[in-house]
């Protein structure tokens, strides 16, 4: 399987509250409100990071949850993320896009 990378849009803002992230595009200053979950994921896509770390390091070891299906549900998910232009998704290594925005 080609490892799938995952990084935050360079043209995103975004602040955590009460346990939220909030993230906001730029491009077309939509609105995005990640729930704690989503948060770790956006947390952890720094553009070095692959999808499987992400999953066993921000999902499975903080939620008893099926890692195939984590696996699963956090493809789905960056792949929204990243039709709507928040995240990038690359099969190597995305440099500088995550910048100092994510968090």
């Amino acid at each position: 399987m080609t490892p799938l990378y995952v990084a935050r849009h360079p043209m995103t803002a975004a602040r955590e509250l009460g346990g939220e992230m909030i993230v906001i595009s730029a491009g077309d200053s939509r609105l995005f409100t990640l729930n704690e979950a989503g948060a770790a994921i956006w947390k952890a896509a720094d553009g070095a990071t692959t999808l499987d770390d992400i999953v066993s390091g921000a999902i499975c070891s903080d939620y008893e949850v099926d890692a195939e299906e984590a696996r699963a549900d956090t493809e789905a998910f960056v792949r929204e993320l990243a039709q709507h232009g928040v995240l990038v998704l690359s099969d190597r290594p995305i440099d500088g896009a995550a910048g100092a925005n994510g968090s």
